[in-house]
């Protein structure tokens, strides 16, 4: 029953923010009338009409908690998106992971060209702090410099980028499964937790009020991670919208390799009941961050 429950409940979620995201991204992203259209045009194929957008609907669901403006949320999760986006654009490029599918449909660079992806991906990485500094975003100026900053920590060498350069060094070296848990910290976990951080900046929740949500992120993003490497193992290729078993074929140490399917799949589950356990102190309000937890392990894409 409960398990039906947060189905209803997430899909509702998603669908509604998918279809917000969207118009938000149409809106900063009119094709100008000169040269520039087809960068901007590789932005939208990019950012619009694709996603499953879980970040989108963290912060929004835990601004929520707060009682924060929704438009003032959904700008903040469309800077978070951005920033997503861009990393997807920049990961399929060749010089990276060389991908030519991205959630079922060519990737940027496929359908346009190297240069272009490069540029789309470096414009919307610069929209995401753009779009957070904005007074529409939130009229006061220190809880639009926590944003950026945190957005910025979230997506550089102590976040992010950092994760997707140990990613790469993998291949080269052994990783044990700490290196491995610190690896997905940074480049899974970081703009998930960003996303949680951020709905309770908007909130205006000072850092101390904030631990318990800073725990839930840090687990569901373990999680998250966890579930993609099983997904990569034995998913479905074409739910998955993309290229599989790829790191296997690479050599590369995984959740997967280093536990093994059952205990990866135990350590996942566990994750996500523990960080349930952190919202405890949350009602009927926090259904939603419950329900993304569980989605988390279950989904098949």
């Amino acid at each position: 029953m409960q398990t039906e429950i947060d189905a209803n409940l997430l899909a509702e979620g998603l669908v509604r923010v998918q279809r917000e995201v969207d118009e938000v991204f149409d809106a900063f992203l009119p094709v100008p009338q000169d040269s520039r259209a087809r960068l901007v045009e590789a932005m939208r194929y990019a950012a619009i009409g694709g996603g499953k957008r879980v970040r989108p609907l963290l912060l929004v669901s835990t601004a929520e908690l707060f009682g924060v403006d929704r438009d003032a949320a959904l700008r903040a999760a469309c800077a978070v998106e951005a920033i997503h986006v861009y990393s997807l654009i920049h990961d399929d490029l060749p010089c990276m992971d060389d991908d030519d599918l991205r959630r079922g449909k060519p990737t940027v660079h496929k359908e346009f060209d190297e240069a272009t992806a490069v540029l789309a991906g470096d414009s919307l990485h610069a929209l995401a702090f753009e779009i957070l500094s904005e007074q529409a975003t939130s009229t006061d100026p220190f809880i639009r410099s926590e944003l950026i900053a945190t957005l910025g920590s979230a997506s550089g060498m102590n976040g992010m980028a950092g994760g997707q350069m140990m990613d790469m060094m993998s291949e080269e070296e052994d990783y044990d499964l700490h290196t491995i848990t610190r690896l997905q910290q940074l480049k899974t976990g970081a703009l998930l937790a960003a996303s949680v951080e951020m709905g309770a900046i908007l909130g205006r929740v000072p850092p101390e009020g904030r631990v318990h949500l800073r725990n839930y992120a840090r687990d569901i993003g373990l999680a998250f991670q966890i579930a993609d490497d099983l997904l990569d193992y034995e998913g479905d290729e074409e739910k998955a919208g993309k290229a599989l078993r790829k790191d296997e074929e690479q050599g590369k140490a995984t959740f997967v390799s280093l536990m093994g399917v059952d205990k990866a799949r135990e350590q996942a589950r566990a994750l996500v009941e523990q960080a349930i356990g952190h919202l405890a102190s949350h009602g009927k309000d926090a259904d939603m961050l419950r329900a993304v937890a569980r989605y988390i392990v279950e989904r098949d894409r």
